[in-house]
């Protein structure tokens, strides 16, 4: 039909289904599909207007940084909470000052951030807030879906996403007018066939993209359902395994459960969780370490002292604990038991696996 109908790009009928099918999801009454979700991050803060300085955690993915710099804007990292592994208020309470002009959470793992907390400060410093929630599709905070906290909300379809367009991003709000004018911004800044108001890019979702979208949409009960098994496994598992503890999800709240993460104890320098992924990769099993080293430890931001004042010493722990394990259709009981098999001799010799140097795999 995409074919036949010649209609490809520039705001076409499946993109606009995809957008409403993904503001329902998220409760929310407007949604603008972009090429991917970092464009969807710049556009939102530029449409914002945004300068200065904007507070966000480190331990995230590189592109929520990337984001602001590439805007001339300065990312100044606030610690994390080691419980929730999300942006700690009170971390961000105290990096405010007269440049802050905005905050970014987080909701890593699609745990929610706490966004009543973030929301109260915002409105009282008179700050901008969004929420990258890339993790976040089809979850929920405080019985409420993700999609609606703050002035907007990043999704990301990216192909490694419970739900992808292969490639895509759909901003959500509940504002009108920041909707209208992201439409326009991801288009040239069009307001009519020859009609330009402001400045914009081309950001635009090509249907081809939407329809992989809307297919992909339809699976994520099926997908949120082997998740959840997945994880009960892996629960199960790693149960009592000394020195490594598995996130828990807050079975309160709506998960899609798309990560499996453990922590793993060890030296602060994170030799035994890097030897345990090593071990792993030997045995042809693909595990993460998710978000090593931490925005503030890559560049530019490394050599910039402006972009942090304050040592962050919990995602420092984070980044040398945190270990990402398999999960997804692919996955099921007997991957996980021989993972964990893998696993229980690792903790069994965590002492001299941390003084060894292992051989990296050929393949993984």
């Amino acid at each position: 039909d995409l074919l036949e109908r010649r209609w490809l790009t520039n705001d076409g009928p499946y993109v606009r289904e995809f957008e409403r099918k993904v503001a329902d999801l998220a409760g929310v009454e407007h949604a603008v599909a972009v090429c991917n979700a970092t464009a969807a991050l710049e556009l939102t803060v530029r449409a914002l207007g945004w300068h200065g300085e904007v507070l966000l955690p480190s331990f995230t993915f590189i592109a929520t940084a990337h984001a602001l710099r590439w805007q001339g804007i300065t990312p100044v990292f606030c610690d994390v909470d080691p419980r929730t592994h999300n942006l700690d208020p009170k971390e961000v309470e105290r990096a405010v000052t007269p440049r802050t002009t905005g905050i970014i959470g987080v909701h890593v793992w699609g745990r929610p951030c706490e966004v009543e907390a973030l929301e109260e400060i915002a409105q009282r410093r008179g700050l901008g807030l969004i929420f990258d929630a890339a993790h976040a599709l089809g979850c929920s905070a405080g019985g409420r879906s993700i999609g609606g906290f703050g002035q907007a909300e990043i999704f990301s379809f990216h192909a490694t996403k419970i739900v992808n367009s292969s490639e895509g991003g759909v901003i959500v709000t509940r504002s009108p007018d920041l909707a209208e004018k992201l439409r326009r911004m991801r288009n040239f800044g069009f307001l009519g066939e020859d009609v330009v108001d402001g400045l914009g890019t081309n950001a635009k979702m090509p249907e081809v993209c939407a329809v992989m979208g809307l297919g992909s949409l339809e699976t994520l009960d099926e997908w949120v359902a082997v998740n959840l098994r997945n994880y009960q496994n892996y629960q199960a598992e790693l149960h009592g395994l000394k020195g490594i503890e598995l996130v828990p999800y807050d079975l309160s709240e709506k998960n899609n459960y798309q990560y499996v993460v453990v922590e793993i104890e060890g030296p602060p320098d994170g030799r035994t969780r890097d030897r345990i992924r090593d071990v792993l990769r030997a045995e042809n099993v693909v595990a993460r370490r998710y978000f090593h080293p931490g925005c503030h430890r890559l560049e530019p931001y490394v050599s910039e002292a402006s972009t942090t004042g304050r040592p962050l010493p919990e995602t420092e722990r984070l980044a040398a604990r945190v270990l990402a394990l398999p999960t997804g259709t692919a996955v099921g009981e007997a991957e996980i038991h021989s993972i964990a098999d893998i696993l229980r001799v690792c903790a069994e010799n965590a002492e001299s696996l941390a003084a060894a140097r292992l051989p990296q795999p050929a393949t993984a």
